[in-house]
């Protein structure tokens, strides 16, 4: 059974540095069959921000852009995001588009691939906490990209795929993510 996975790039900066870890993370995924992937970027769905009268839980936001991102969510089986680390947590446009969703994010399986100070890991503290709040299934494993790798990547041209270590880790996050996205996927009954 194939589970379709998103690759959410939560930033929406001109010059930001998702780009890479979403590439490499897809490159990644690519390899398993396990897995159809697709990267959902966040600059395609310029919502305002949240103000409806209810939370989605109660009603579905209204906007045009809200409920063709909430359609979107909703057709996947598992989401990875990719977030940098924006003064100690997620970039406002990644909490804004999670506060527009409800339902479709129920019941399944949520990895992360971050980078920033310590590389990313307070930004991956408060999305667990998003993302439990949305009755999804966080990974245990992460990718925390650190100082190291991101200033090759962004400074030499070097791949992330040139370091072990987040190799490992990958490896490690999408074999979680992987039984995850089949457990729930079949307890969904979908």
């Amino acid at each position: 059974m194939t589970s379709n996975v998103g690759i959410i790039i939560g930033t929406t900066r001109e010059a930001r540095f998702a780009d890479h870890p979403a590439q490499w993370i897809r490159e990644l995924i690519s390899e398993r069959a396990s897995f159809a992937a697709e990267t959902i970027d966040l600059r395609v769905y310029p919502m305002p921000l949240f103000s409806e009268p209810q939370a989605p839980a109660a009603r579905a936001p209204a906007d045009e852009v809200a409920t063709r991102w909430r359609t979107r969510v909703a057709e996947l089986d598992a989401y990875i995001f990719v977030t940098g680390e924006y003064n100690r947590s997620i970039p406002a446009v990644l909490k804004n588009a999670l506060d527009h969703a409800y339902y479709e994010f129920n019941r399944k399986p949520a990895a992360f691939v971050s980078y920033g100070g310590n590389g990313g890991v307070r930004a991956i503290e408060h999305l667990r906490l998003i993302c439990i709040e949305l009755q999804m299934a966080c990974t245990r494993n992460a990718v925390h990209i650190g100082v190291e790798p991101y200033a090759a990547v962004r400074d030499q041209g070097r791949s992330l795929s040139d370091f072990p270590s987040l190799n490992r880790a990958a490896a490690t996050m999408l074999d979680e993510l992987g039984w995850w996205a089949q457990t729930l996927k079949t307890g969904r009954g979908s």
